[in-house]
């Protein structure tokens, strides 16, 4: 039976250049599937990861209780300074977390960008912040500093630019790398400036604490709640940035996903009508064979392997463009929790290439094992008549 089954298979597979046609069909629509599948849950991937890729366990970022937002809150200097002090607490910096119009590369059309007011200290508490073109700008100074992912998403932020903020003009002095986070689609400024600019009166939004382990966290949560002067809460970044994540990342998949499945009944239709019209041109063939002694299993066996083959190498088609086209492709998309464009890579991952071509061999199976039934089953006095 083996036997069998290696000689017709090879003998289907040699004879694939003359059905080129009809075999391209489900080789192009699987690897369409594929392509937007994969890309799809890419940029879930990729988002996921930048914003994740922001937090660490050592840092707590303190905001208004209540608020899943930067944007909200209001903390003076005397607040921060008392933070500070607490116990557990190594170093800390205000931060102001507000947006600027900026025209996008490519289309024109303004998209809010994150401009974040910080102090000396912050760039201590964020060691992942390196500057790689510029310098630092200099306290309170009209200056910034400006992330790589936001310099190739919007425009006007080169070094020796001029940034149009508020009725003010901003020299942009510097770019930065954040080991490929979120922070990377920013826009970096003096606090004060920052503050003088939206008129927020010497306050800051929220503060960035690097703490003394991870466990510190939720000891200085507990101890802002309880202390009557403060109407705040402290956060591990990690738990704050994977909360941002979750919704946004669902929402990617699920779309994904529908779009993935609507094309992959498309997919399996093509590859049924093609396995039908393949096995139907080869009723002689098929006819031929079984009477010189070949069995049903090795005919079904077959079919079958051919029609995995061509998904096969759909899927590793479809894969292998997205990944050259797409992954560490950068893009933005709104963050609805603050409502400002957050740059990212898409990110095609060996899981979903794995998820990929797991997807287009199911898609060839399903498409191959009723032509490769009928085959079998074709009665072969009616065949040889080409009835």
């Amino acid at each position: 039976m083996f036997s069998q089954i290696r000689e017709i298979t090879i003998m289907n597979l040699l004879n694939l250049p003359s059905r080129l046609g009809s075999s391209s069909v489900i080789v192009v629509g699987i690897a369409g599937v594929v392509a937007v599948l994969v890309g799809l849950l890419s940029m879930a991937v990729g988002f996921n990861k930048a914003l994740q890729g922001t937090g660490k366990a050592d840092r707590a970022i303190i905001m208004r209780d209540g608020t899943t937002s930067e944007m909200n809150g209001a903390m003076t200097p005397q607040d921060r300074a008392v933070i500070k002090a607490m116990e557990g607490v190594v170093e800390g910096a205000g931060e102001s977390y507000v947006v600027a119009a900026i025209e996008k590369i490519g289309t024109g059309v303004p998209a809010n960008v994150v401009v974040r007011g910080v102090e000396p200290a912050s760039f201590n508490i964020r060691d992942e912040v390196n500057i790689i073109r510029g310098r630092r700008f200099e306290p309170g100074k009209a200056e910034v500093v400006v992330g790589v992912k936001a310099v190739s998403q919007f425009k006007g932020l080169q070094v020796g630019d001029t940034l149009a903020v508020r009725d003010q003009s901003w020299h942009v002095v510097g770019h930065f790398t954040a080991n490929g986070n979120a922070t990377e689609g920013e826009i970096w400024a003096d606090l004060s400036n920052v503050d003088s600019a939206y008129r927020r009166g010497g306050t800051s939004n929220t503060m960035r604490v690097r703490l003394a382990g991870p466990e510190v966290a939720a000891q200085l949560d507990q101890r802002l709640k309880d202390d009557p002067r403060f109407d705040l809460t402290a956060r591990s970044e990690r738990e704050f940035y994977a909360a941002q994540s979750e919704d946004r990342t669902a929402l990617i998949n699920g779309f994904g996903m529908a779009v993935g499945i609507i094309m992959a009944i498309g997919a399996v239709f093509a590859a049924l009508n093609t396995m039908y019209s393949a096995v139907s041109s080869r009723t002689m063939e098929i006819a031929t064979l079984r009477a010189l002694g070949f069995g049903n299993v090795p005919v079904v066996a077959s079919v079958m392997i051919e029609a995995l083959a061509l998904a096969l190498l759909g899927g590793v088609l479809g894969g292998g463009l997205v990944w050259l086209a797409f992954d560490g492709y950068t893009a933005s998309t709104l963050n609805t929790a603050s409502f400002s464009q957050i740059a990212f890579d898409f990110a095609v991952t060996p899981e979903l290439l794995k998820m990929g071509l797991t997807w287009a061999l199911v898609l060839g199976f399903i498409g191959g094992l009723f032509p490769a039934v009928r085959a079998a089953r074709m009665p072969i006095t009616h065949a040889l008549r080409g009835e």
